[in-house]
């Protein structure tokens, strides 16, 4: 088959705000205990661009970064530690043909939004498009799963692939037999209360998510008493938060969200420092019931659930001392691919 240089293929996918479970989906502790993750996507995403070529030349790019690799071929792809995430999954999608290749995101890996794993669910979004490829949101999930944890060997959990995949918001289970995705089917009320009464605010700083991930892996093997009851914690504060959230408990929900946030934190030393700390309990005292990171932690974004009519003095506040209060909406979709022509 020809390829079609006249058309652009391209794939986005959406950020995920993680409300409670995060840990509990990094192994072993799903193999062992099952672990289970309550998140919700959003309209902030990741982007991949691809332009088939006449050739066999293979270009990567990050816009965001300013950064290009090129090759002659795309057998010829080598692991140096630039664009590594976008030759992965060349690589592991056994790309033979020429192609341009571009790629951006809303927010920068760090910023505990899952910004890596989303940009890897749209690049093979991208390649699922172009190479004609049967994938279903699992496929597309465990795949990126794969390329991230064991081509790449970076340390994390599963969460990510899967929200961006399937997109809206899921209750995930982590199954020593497999991955359960259950799409939660909340009230429109419900939504909309949360979205009037949920603050992003972003620190100002991003963080290696990897290097906590790795120290909370060895605390929890090492039979570490804080970690393994903090994942347990995390677990079961899960089930309870959906549960609150399936009745419409917005403030149940909201002081769930401190108390996850303060297990969360017997994870690892690094996951708030004093500049969280700060903001944190300058925007409980305006009138925030709860809130967290929604990611690794010890930086990027924090979210926050206010009171209906504290909500403008706690944005205030966070603006005043440094943060920076991002909008957003609830995303229902997940990873979706297009083209569109060629503009002379």
């Amino acid at each position: 088959m020809k390829p079609n240089l006249n058309r652009y293929i391209r794939a986005r996918a959406p950020l995920r705000l993680s409300f409670c479970g995060g840990g509990t989906d990094v192994s072993p502790y799903p193999e062992e205990h099952g672990g289970c993750v309550l998140s919700a996507t959003i309209n902030h995403y990741a982007y991949a661009s691809l332009r088939p070529r006449r050739d066999s030349r293979l270009t990567l790019a990050s816009l965001d970064y300013d950064l290009v690799a090129k090759y002659d071929h795309p057998r010829r792809l080598k692991f140096d530690g630039t664009l590594d995430l976008l030759k992965a999954a060349v690589r592991a999608l056994k790309v033979k043909r020429g192609a341009d290749l571009w790629t951006h995101s809303d927010a920068p890996p760090g910023s505990g939004l899952g910004a890596s794993s989303t940009l890897m669910v749209a690049l093979i979004g991208a390649l699922r498009e172009w190479l004609k490829l049967d994938f279903t949101p699992y496929d597309i999930a465990e795949l990126a799963f794969r390329i991230e944890r064991n081509d790449l060997k970076l340390a994390g959990g599963r969460q990510d692939q899967y929200a961006a995949a399937f997109g809206g918001f899921n209750y995930i289970e982590f199954l020593p037999e497999g991955t359960v995705v259950t799409p939660l089917k909340l009230r429109r009320d419900t939504l909309e209360e949360l979205e009037y009464r949920l603050l992003m605010c972003y620190m100002g700083q991003t963080r290696q998510s990897a290097k906590i991930i790795e120290r909370q892996t060895k605390s929890y093997k090492a039979g570490k008493a804080s970690t393994v009851h903090a994942l347990d914690a995390l677990k079961a504060q899960t089930v309870e938060m959906k549960r609150a959230l399936l009745l419409g408990q917005i403030d149940g929900f909201g002081e769930l969200l401190h108390q996850a946030w303060e297990h969360k934190k017997h994870l690892d030393e690094g996951i708030s420092n004093s500049h969280v700390d700060k903001l944190y309990q300058l925007a409980r005292k305006e009138g925030a019931i709860g809130g967290k990171m929604p990611g690794a932690g010890g930086g990027g974004y924090f979210l926050l659930l206010t009171r209906f009519d504290r909500r403008h003095r706690v944005a205030a506040a966070l603006e005043k001392a440094g943060g920076q209060v991002v909008p957003f909406q609830f995303e229902a979709r997940g990873v979706r691919s297009w083209s569109v022509a060629r503009e002379r």
